[in-house]
């Protein structure tokens, strides 16, 4: 929502909104937009009537502002439908959708598009580093999206991605998420299936072919396939060369065809597939080998995806966007290939709607096997789920004190940066995991470590 109104405001229109809560990046975003974001949601809000509203899906049918909308006769959409009926008309749609990476690999597509000059507009839920924003709206003919399987409103209980009229689509994977929505990962599969077949036949499909589920949606396209992957198999196919703390070379290779080496500075496997999605598709729109490999070699990633948010006393604190299990498992591999020798500390907030649940308890333990030590906060709003299906970090941190790790279960913020700053040594890195603020826990941590620091520095005599 954020960035739509983001993308609302380079149409020219006037934007307002509301939410309970925005916090940083997407706050600081809207604040540099002037989009005035009203604390809370009351009907005073729509004075003076807007001309259209938007409801977003975390919206009930009770919420004050759209029960007003609809009692005035305001006119409102979902936001799917505002982005179809306003931005997508005339333009070539790409949408990337997956239950894992869609954000990386949309935000990857939009700079390595806009880097080769085709002025893409683009709309992708975390704020792209080379562009300090979410959103564009560009005079090309391209139109980049992440397309979430979430359902769309509460008046339309379809997944969003049903409104965006795809041209190209990717998928990135497809495993069960969302367990308040979907009730198992068929369901999840038929949303997808839904999905590809919206495709034309003169359309693309771009899928993983290392994701058994999401090849299987093969069968569904009536348009070209174009598949990618580590898979022997994949028409778009990588071999990681070497990793650091720059990034990520690998060597391409189409069909039979090697088409050397491409540099990427995000880390991990997931990451190497995701620019293999985006060669893929940029290539079937034209781009060549050397502005797409110029483009990524660029790409300076997104806001909280491995996102480096200090270094303080030595220790690199990192922000990640991880919660299913999948998600955490391959951004642990890749930050420890990437600080490859370091202590890695892992802090993890059950904070979404299935990470508050168990139907994921026993798979968490192996997803943090990278990490040398873990600390597992309390679950955001635990009082949301029925006690028999919540999610228990006490039973996870003995799973994984079963498994050789270093874990514990804190559950307050301030006992959590306390605990770390006593016990972090000043070559560790903190990779931080929750799809929240967390309760600002990297400032006070960068902060925390910054005094340790200061207080090592001071004459024995003078320390207190």
């Amino acid at each position: 929502m954020g960035a739509l109104a983001g993308l609302l405001c380079d149409a020219g229109y006037e934007v307002t909104g509301s939410d309970r809560a925005v916090y940083p990046p997407m706050c600081d975003q809207l604040r540099g937009r002037g989009i005035a974001v009203m604390e809370g949601f009351d009907a005073s809000h729509l004075d003076p009537a807007p001309d259209l509203v938007i409801v977003g899906n975390i919206a009930t049918r009770d919420n004050p502002e759209a029960r007003s909308a609809a009692d005035r006769g305001i006119p409102f959409l979902s936001m799917p439908q505002a982005i179809a009926r306003l931005f997508l008309a005339g333009r070539h749609p790409m949408v990337v959708g997956g239950t894992h990476g869609k954000t990386s690999t949309a935000a990857l597509l939009s700079w390595v598009l806009s880097a080769a000059g085709r002025d893409p507009s683009f709309l992708v839920g975390g704020v792209l580093c080379n562009f300090d924003r979410s959103c564009g709206l560009g005079s090309g003919d391209e139109f980049v999206i992440e397309g979430d399987e979430y359902e769309t409103a509460y008046f339309d209980k379809g997944s969003k991605f049903f409104h965006y009229q795809p041209r190209t689509a990717i998928v990135t994977s497809v495993e069960f998420d969302h367990a308040e929505m979907f009730a198992d990962l068929e369901a999840v599969d038929r949303a997808f299936r839904h999905f590809v077949g919206l495709l034309p036949p003169d359309g693309l499909l771009v899928l993983c072919a290392d994701d058994a589920n999401a090849l299987r949606l093969r069968e569904t396209a009536r348009c070209p396939v174009e598949t990618y992957g580590v898979a022997p198999d994949a028409v778009w196919r990588a071999e990681v060369r070497s990793t650091d703390e720059a990034g990520t070379i690998f060597e391409v290779i189409r069909g039979n065809e090697p088409l050397g080496p491409f540099f990427s500075p995000m880390c991990g496997l997931q990451n190497v597939r995701n620019a293999l999605a985006v060669i893929a598709a940029a290539s079937s729109r034209g781009l060549g080998l050397p502005v797409v490999r110029e483009g990524m070699r660029t790409f300076r990633g997104i806001k909280r995806r491995q996102e480096v948010r200090g270094i303080a006393d030595g220790v690199i604190v990192i922000d990640d966007f991880a919660h299913h299990p999948t998600a955490v498992r391959l951004t642990l591999a890749g930050i420890r290939a990437r600080y490859a020798g370091r202590p890695l500390w892992a802090v993890f907030e059950p904070r979404t709607n299935t990470s508050r649940r168990n139907v994921f308890q026993q798979e968490y333990a192996a997803s943090f096997d990278a990490a040398d030590y873990v600390v597992i906060a309390a679950v955001d709003h635990a009082e949301r789920v029925p006690p028999a299906e919540r999610f228990s970090g006490e039973r996870l941190v003995a799973d994984l004190q079963s498994r050789g790790r270093g874990a514990r279960h804190v559950p307050g913020v301030p006992a959590i940066v306390d605990l770390l700053r006593r016990e972090l040594r000043g070559d560790a890195v903190v990779v931080v995991m929750s799809n929240g603020a967390f309760g600002g826990i990297h400032d006070l941590l960068l902060e925390a470590l910054r005094q340790r620091s200061s207080r090592r520095s001071l004459p024995e005599s003078t320390r207190t």
